[in-house]
């Protein structure tokens, strides 16, 4: 009889050992502590805008803090190298942009793969790109820009905030597809390049619509044409490149989106896609963002990875053909 109890007793302290083994191993429940949302740039960037934004209403949603954390640095390799190695149960969410798919063609080095060590979530919000152009140019229209192009002999300059940004890759698409001939005077940011853009020192760009709008609206610089499949909703008079007979530039939009680290379970990438999506998709999130020329668009983790992958497939065959490298 002791020696069954004996039994009994050892084999219930093995299962309750084997019990708090399995549980201590396995991930906890999503959320049970802080969450991360990194954004890999600095503050005031779009994907910075964002994330604080949505992070109180995260926040509330999940009963626990949500906080922004911006890891800026090499074109934002070092935060998104940061969340690939994170954890992989949702507490540490990387605030993506499509440089994500830029990246990894220009950059040799980088220490993440970019699909095998990331878990698509959700895209968050676009926003269009303008072909903007010192108010000189005697161009009005994409047709009489790129005659003048073509007329200048390679003569003419355009601007970017850097080699690799998705303005510099945007450019290089357009005139390889175009077959036009500008010289590239990259800048280490976006405010030096619109500087000498309003100075004359370059001609043209391509650049987000809402952080050249204030500059359009005051004469300094002008819009010639505007991405996207409609008209952009803070210039709305100001005709697409679809308008104007250029369809090659469709999907160069800037996309920000969501990735959890590879290997996150799918019930918290479900969990984290429906709670984002629906943070997004409220009416005070769209007005707010839309006031800063951010226009709201969600999708499911599917949805995401396919952009994803066409866009590596489609900068890295840019990249190859303009030699591009990094600074």
């Amino acid at each position: 009889m002791k020696k069954s109890m004996l039994k009994l007793a050892a084999a219930t302290l093995a299962g309750a050992l084997l019990s708090a083994t399995a549980a201590a191993q396995s991930p906890a429940a999503f959320p049970s502590r802080t969450v991360t949302l990194v954004v890999p740039f600095t503050p005031s960037s779009g994907s910075d805008i964002i994330a604080r934004i949505i992070a109180p209403k995260l926040a509330a949603r999940w009963g626990q803090a949500v906080i922004v954390d911006n890891k800026p640095g090499a074109s934002g390799n070092l935060g998104t190298q940061a969340v690939a190695k994170a954890t992989p149960d949702g507490h540490t969410l990387l605030m993506a942009i499509n440089t994500f798919t830029m990246a990894p063609a220009i950059y040799k080095n980088v220490n993440y793969d970019p699909v095998a060590d990331f878990a698509p979530v959700t895209q968050l919000a676009e926003t269009g790109f303008a072909f903007v152009v010192n108010p000189s140019v005697p161009a009005k229209d994409m047709k009489s820009l790129m005659e003048l192009v073509k007329k200048s002999g390679g003569k003419i300059n355009y601007a970017s905030p850097g080699n690799g940004t998705p303005h510099h890759l945007a450019m290089e698409l357009f005139k390889s597809r175009r077959q036009l001939a500008m010289l590239h005077v990259p800048y280490k940011g976006i405010q030096g390049a619109l500087t000498d853009l309003m100075g004359g020192q370059v001609q043209m760009m391509f650049a987000t619509v809402h952080s050249t709008r204030p500059l359009e609206q005051a004469g300094k610089l002008r819009f010639i044409a505007v991405t996207g499949e409609g008209r952009n909703p803070i210039a709305p008079e100001v005709p697409t490149f679809k308008e104007q007979g250029i369809n090659e530039l469709e999907g160069i939009d800037a996309w920000y989106a969501v990735l959890a680290p590879g290997r996150t379970p799918p019930n918290t990438i479900a969990r984290l896609n429906r709670d984002i999506a629906k943070v997004m998709n409220s009416a005070d999130i769209k007005a707010d963002l839309a006031a800063k020329g951010l226009v709201v668009k969600t999708s499911t983790p599917a949805q995401l990875a396919s952009v994803i992958r066409g866009d590596l497939v489609r900068w890295e065959k840019v990249v190859v053909d303009a030699h591009i490298t990094a600074d």
